[in-house]
């Protein structure tokens, strides 16, 4: 069975955000799936999506200071800059981490380690509503 769905996020500040309750709320789906992997793909090139630490925020912090460290804004070699400082760094990051994750499915659930979550990645000032496509493929 195969099932799609766009959603759209609303506006996040800067920085790291666990969404993966947002991916399993939009897909009712999910509980009636016995085997399968789960797709989520953002559409847009200044956001990411990755997996990683879910209980400690301080993780989330310390992700977005690190890329904001390794990624510096306002670099005079950057040409892309029309949107603002943030505009070519936001790119870069995205490229970096990705946009799209893919989780398996066990039992009408996403089959994460008990610490994993999703992030969507907000590298952003001011980066708006953002819209992910999720698909699931698998045997109900």
């Amino acid at each position: 069975m195969w099932y799609q769905k766009e959603i759209r996020l609303p506006s996040k500040p800067r920085g790291f955000h666990l969404i993966t309750d947002d991916i399993v709320r939009a897909m009712p789906e999910l509980k009636r799936m016995k085997i399968g992997v789960c797709h989520v793909f953002i559409q847009h090139t200044s956001a990411s999506l990755t997996i990683n630490e879910n209980a400690d925020a301080t993780v989330r912090e310390d992700f977005e200071n690190y890329f904001n460290r390794t990624v510096r804004e306002g670099e005079s070699y950057y040409r892309h800059n029309d949107e603002g400082d943030d505009d070519l760094p936001a790119h870069i990051k995205t490229s970096l981490l990705g946009s799209s994750v893919q989780i398996p499915i066990s039992n009408g659930a996403l089959n994460m380690g008990i610490w994993q979550g999703v992030y969507l990645g907000e590298h952003r000032d001011y980066g708006g509503e953002r819209s992910l496509v999720i698909t699931l493929n698998g045997e109900e």
